[in-house]
């Protein structure tokens, strides 16, 4: 299982005075962690944490914290996914620091990407970091 990667799909966000940090993901497949990227994994875990934003909209308004890199997906291993992204959110929540925040999951996963929406295009994901090893 040390080999096991996720995609995990991260919206950095408001809601009223607080920050949250929702995250959802899945396994990724052995034979698809090679691919270029695995869009169809992508599109589904975010179509599940873009719901989970909505239906907790109706309690009060979200607004996206960070222009451009409020919605990340990641490509992380199993065990700095348990060890360090949960402390990584709770610093995120603590201080807000979106910089920092990118740089640490740059030191942890293997993919970084952002998403955008841009009319007549869709949906992109963005390629922020790539580890070569």
């Amino acid at each position: 299982m040390d080999d096991s990667f996720y995609l995990v799909a991260i919206s950095l966000a408001n809601q009223e005075s607080l920050r949250i940090m929702p995250i959802g993901g899945k396994s990724i497949n052995s034979s698809k962690q090679g691919q270029d990227f695995p869009k169809e994994d992508a599109q589904i875990i975010f179509l599940e944490l873009l719901t989970r934003l909505l239906e907790r909209s109706i309690e009060s308004p979200i607004c996206l914290a960070n222009e451009g890199k409020s919605m990340l997906l990641i490509q992380i291993a199993m065990v700095p996914m348990q060890e360090r992204l949960p402390q990584l959110k709770s610093n995120w929540i603590k201080t807000g620091d979106t910089l920092l925040f990118i740089s640490e999951l740059e030191k942890i996963c293997t993919r970084l990407w952002s998403l955008s929406f841009k009319r007549y295009e869709g949906i992109k994901f963005n390629l922020i970091f790539e580890h070569k090893e």
